[in-house]
């Protein structure tokens, strides 16, 4: 058969030069079938043209830290501190809860709505790659990702306790033993899926977080990821309350210590979150060469701070996600600048290359693909056309500036994995938009009807 090629025209196209960011004027990207060809001045011949002045070529985004289904659940229902106790997170109050019980009330074509709306969201704000832990009993986020043609790393969750609630007192209670039946879960997932849609669908091993996970888990998962070269990825001092908890456990150590003395502080693990992280932890961090995944927007929402910049100070690869809050990368990326500078005073942190590079080049160093984040020949084609020619985003000096203050979501003009466009105009043309968005809507919604929901997001007054 053969191949389809592509040639697109960017009035900017971020390459690299001798290590650095280099952004080239007036420039064609040609893509033959799966990989990039050519950046060439002059326009190719190509089976499709995509010639449209104003945009600006990226490689693929990659998000390697989102939920698109527990977020689902607690979306306009958590903001201006509704539903939160005492302001508290809402992870063992509302997220671990009832997505647990949505695995079980929604039919199979119901967690396959709601996981097509993620992805959906996902490819409309730029996003090549995803990195998506979900529990177990979501499956279907695989299929939907197979579907609809997203670079998919599945991270079920596997749990020592699956059970881990918090009560009234705000206390969390942890139940179950589930480590043993999470694993051969993931096994099974494994074998199923890894390599699926021709390389797009692959696994992460994600032990949930320090405080769900204990040692003899946590350990497995770090000797079963080593052994199949799949990354490692668990929550790590999301909360005060986390920290606490593993202090008492673990004879007084931090969690980022706790993971440490298990031989998972390395290279290979991506520590989402970290915000009750002390400066001793960072440091720790760095001196092993383990990532953070930082999302500050779903922690601004709770009014706390979880800035790029602190992370990025200490010398640790820090990458930033979407969490699942809005799923707009984009708008995440602007919050990261915003909230570093807010909270290190100084206009000069978390600038536009660094950011670029957390969910281009920085990201696909993580997970060991150095044939993404990258516009090189030869390179997978993996590709993210943004349109700088929206009013918000005139007069303009500097793309990557620009990209970083003025864009969202709303400006993602293209959008193609593996050399197949998923995203054209803005729209995802594999399927109906306004189906999907219902469909999964409705899907989120019987888990709201319930009286234990109701009760938890506080709509039961």
């Amino acid at each position: 058969m053969s191949q389809t090629s592509s040639a697109i025209f960017g009035s900017y196209v971020l390459t690299h030069r001798e290590g650095a960011q280099e952004v080239l004027r007036d420039r064609w990207v040609l893509i033959e079938g799966r990989r990039i060809a050519a950046i060439t001045a002059g326009k190719p011949s190509a089976d499709r043209v995509f010639d449209r002045p104003g945009r600006f070529i990226l490689p693929g985004l990659l998000n390697l830290h989102n939920h698109c289904f527990s977020e689902a659940v607690a979306r306009t229902h958590t903001e201006d501190g509704h539903a939160r106790r005492n302001n508290q997170s809402i992870v063992y109050t509302v997220l671990l809860p009832l997505s647990k019980t949505g695995t079980e009330i929604l039919s199979p074509a119901e967690r396959m709505a709601a996981a097509r709306l993620g992805i959906l969201q996902l490819l409309k704000g730029g996003v090549t790659t995803v990195m998506e832990p979900f529990r177990n009993g979501i499956p279907e986020m695989f299929d939907a990702a197979e579907a609809m043609g997203i670079r998919f790393y599945g991270a079920p969750y596997l749990f020592s306790t699956a059970d881990a609630k918090a009560g009234s007192d705000g206390v969390v209670r942890y139940a179950g033993d589930d480590g043993q039946a999470d694993l051969d879960a993931w096994n099974t997932l494994h074998a199923t899926w890894h390599g699926r849609g021709e390389g797009r669908i692959r696994l992460a091993m994600s032990p949930h977080a320090t405080d769900t996970c204990g040692p003899d888990l946590l350990r497995a998962c770090a000797a079963r990821a080593r052994e199949l070269d799949v990354p490692i990825t668990i929550h790590l001092a999301q909360s005060d309350a986390e920290v606490a908890t593993i202090k008492a456990r673990c004879e007084g150590r931090s969690p980022a210590e706790y993971l440490d003395w298990l031989g998972l502080l390395a290279p290979d693990l991506l520590a989402a979150h970290c915000l009750s992280s002390s400066d001793d932890d960072l440091r720790l961090m760095a001196m092993r060469g383990a990532t953070v995944l930082n999302c500050p927007r779903v922690f601004a929402r709770a009014g706390r701070t979880a800035a790029f910049s602190r992370f990025a100070g200490h010398g640790i690869r820090t990458l930033v996600g979407t969490d699942g809050y809005n799923m707009d990368l984009l708008g995440e990326l602007n919050a990261a600048s915003m909230i570093s500078k807010v909270t290190t005073g100084r206009a000069d942190v978390a600038t536009a290359p660094e950011l670029i590079d957390s969910v281009t080049r920085n990201a696909a160093a993580a997970i060991k693909r150095p044939d993404l984040g990258t516009l090189t020949p030869g390179a997978t084609a993996d590709v993210t056309v943004i349109d700088l020619s929206h009013p918000h985003c005139q007069p303009l000096a500097d793309p990557r500036r620009g990209l970083i203050a003025l864009a969202n979501r709303a400006n993602v003009d293209l959008v193609m994995v593996d050399g197949r466009m998923l995203i054209d105009g803005g729209r995802y043309i594999g399927g109906d938009e306004a189906a999907i968005t219902a469909a999964g809507a409705a899907a989120i919604q019987r888990i709201w009807d319930l009286p234990e929901a109701r009760a938890a997001l506080g709509d039961d007054a």
